[in-house]
């Protein structure tokens, strides 16, 4: 595949409700989008980091920049025949995961269209449609709290996520037990735990939920493996696992009995496609989590949630309740007969759209051609 053209756009998307950050509220979702182009065929990918480095070394234009000066002029006028081809391409720089995410997605996108196949088929997607769930953190007062959660069950979301911390841990996780005593449950520390919050930890073995997400510092997998030892309870990792390498080590080590795949933290598809298959060598199933992001990064989480060892339902952002407008179809959630909201996986080629060119060119900040 010779790639002729790369294009780049950092977008700004307005917001139904303000977004929680560090340094306070914001209106808009800043985002990148990567349009690659072969024999009049284009793929389209996503990064999503956010719109400062809060939540991991990377931020929105922080990797328009990348992509525009650096990854793109190492890909365009070159042959890409593979995803592990490309990550080789990408290899000599360092780190920037999701900003080689966006370029990796938009190559299988656009091999999914010269193909002529969806891209869950590509992927190897075993089922027809993903089940969901979603999350929330505190809110300004319980009963709104406990309303939310309710209403996500009653919606059809298979799973609820909570967010789990120091001083708002185990009372929190009492009362949302007692007042949801048989659905699924799982909550996520966020690193924010340390080993001197063990007896703490401890204790989420007494409310029957399906995993503890994260609880430690991304990089003390063998402080996982301690904790996963204690535990009944799952522990799954999130930011732990950046790299097949990681997950290989964390596989060895025992530090988690599940993997939450983000394809922007990892490189792209193409590691969460190896990071999948390592896992599911070792019997340990996987699920695909999300970042608040456009369509375009939605459908690439759920082609690959689609993958048997994705056993989990997969996060999914409601566009229509985040966004004033989004740049294109986000996949559709269907609460079927038996209660339980799905995603139907589509036929259309690739990703099955594409974004709105009227829309992208409302909401760019800048854009770069590299021909």
């Amino acid at each position: 595949m010779h790639i002729q053209s790369i294009e780049v756009f950092h977008v700004a998307l307005p917001l139904r409700q303000s977004l929680a950050t560090p340094d306070g509220e914001t209106q808009k979702l800043e985002t990148v989008l990567v349009r690659m182009s072969c024999n009049q065929t284009s793929g389209w990918g996503e990064a999503s980091p956010g719109a400062a480095p809060w939540g991991g070394p990377e931020w929105a234009a922080g990797v328009f920049g990348c992509i525009r000066d650096w990854l793109a002029p190492a890909v365009v006028g070159t042959e890409v025949d593979s995803g592990d081809h490309l990550q080789q391409r990408l290899g000599r720089f360092q780190g920037n995961r999701h900003a080689k995410g966006a370029l990796d997605a938009a190559w299988w996108d656009l091999a999914a269209r010269l193909d002529g196949k969806s891209l869950p088929e590509l992927l190897g997607a075993t089922r027809p449609k993903v089940e969901v769930g979603t999350g929330f953190d505190q809110m300004d007062s319980v009963d709104e709290f406990m309303k939310k959660i309710g209403q996500a069950f009653e919606a059809g979301f298979s799973r609820v996520e909570l967010k789990f911390r120091p001083g708002w841990d185990l009372q929190m996780l009492n009362a949302v037990r007692q007042e949801f005593p048989t659905q699924t449950l799982h909550i996520d520390c966020e690193a924010g735990m340390r080993l001197e919050h063990m007896e703490t930890i401890a204790r989420i073995d007494d409310f029957g939920i399906a995993m503890v997400e994260q609880p430690l510092a991304a990089d003390d997998l063998v402080g996982h493996a301690m904790v996963q030892e204690m535990l009944r309870t799952p522990v799954c990792l999130d930011e732990g696992i950046t790299t097949p390498d990681q997950a290989d080590m964390a596989l060895e080590l025992k530090s988690c009995q599940f993997v939450n795949l983000k394809p922007g933290r990892v490189g792209g598809i193409t590691p969460a496609l190896a990071i999948c298959e390592a896992c599911g060598d070792q019997e340990v199933p996987c699920w695909v989590g999300a970042l608040p992001q456009s369509a375009i990064g939605s459908r690439t989480g759920m082609a690959l949630a689609g993958k048997e060892n994705c056993t989990y339902p997969a996060d999914l952002f409601l566009s229509g309740t985040m966004l004033e407008e989004d740049l294109a179809s986000p996949p559709e959630a269907i609460q079927e007969e038996d209660g339980v909201l799905r995603v139907p996986l589509w036929d259309e080629p690739g990703l099955g759209v594409e974004p709105d060119p009227a829309r992208l060119e409302k909401y760019c900040l800048n854009r770069a051609v590299i021909a």
